[in-house]
């Protein structure tokens, strides 16, 4: 984990963490962040079956048929993910991705957590959010990236399906993704017990989940 050097570090990561302990009443707290160059990889030859003497066996050779990048927002209160694929990840596409949250969650006040990527601070994105009452963007610091919950239900999917899996296309790659998404909010998806109060440990975080 790289140190940060932001010199609002403080501030910032009391503002992160306060809303997660304590969110405002009457609000929902959104974590989003984007997941980008998942490959589509595919071995170059057939998986070798379990035997009695040798462990299943996976060719160390791929295919490569492209990337899928994924933009995610995890509602802080209840864990339930809304996600989409994208080509690429620019200020367009995370401005779009902002407005399908801000219909999805209607009459409520919305609270964004995102990092200091530059397309989340380009001025498109700024415009609209500043014309919109019910959504503020709140950034971790620089180089604080763990502080945005999402991060955590990436690790989760990246066990769960990334993780040695064979996709034949980038197509069949995004598919499983959305599914699992589908899958994780009707069966898993549950707040993350957010621990650390901000002061100096020997950890950053102390995350509690029964993921």
């Amino acid at each position: 984990m790289e140190k940060s050097t932001d010199p609002e570090f403080e501030e910032k990561m009391l503002n992160v963490v306060g809303l997660y302990m304590n969110p405002p009443e009457n609000a929902l707290v959104l974590s989003i962040d984007e997941k980008t160059q998942i490959q589509a990889l595919d071995r170059s030859q057939p998986e070798l079956p379990l035997r009695s003497v040798n462990p299943k066996r996976l060719t160390a050779t791929y295919k490569r048929h492209g990337t899928v990048s994924l933009i995610a927002a995890l509602s802080v209160r209840d864990g339930e993910v809304t996600a989409d694929t994208i080509d690429k990840n620019n200020a367009q596409n995370f401005l779009q991705f902002l407005k399908k949250i801000y219909r999805k969650y209607p009459n409520i006040q919305l609270h964004v957590i995102a990092d200091n990527l530059n397309v989340h601070k380009h001025k498109d994105v700024k415009k609209w959010v500043d014309s919109k009452r019910r959504m503020t963007i709140h950034f971790t610091p620089t180089y604080s990236s763990w502080l945005n919950q999402v991060e955590i239900w990436f690790n989760i999917l990246s066990k769960d399906v990334l993780k040695g899996a064979v996709w034949h296309s980038k197509e069949q790659l995004a598919s499983q993704i959305i599914q699992y998404v589908d899958t994780y909010n009707k069966e898993r998806a549950k707040p993350f017990e957010w621990t650390y109060d901000g002061r100096k440990r020997n950890s950053s975080v102390n995350i509690k989940s029964s993921h």
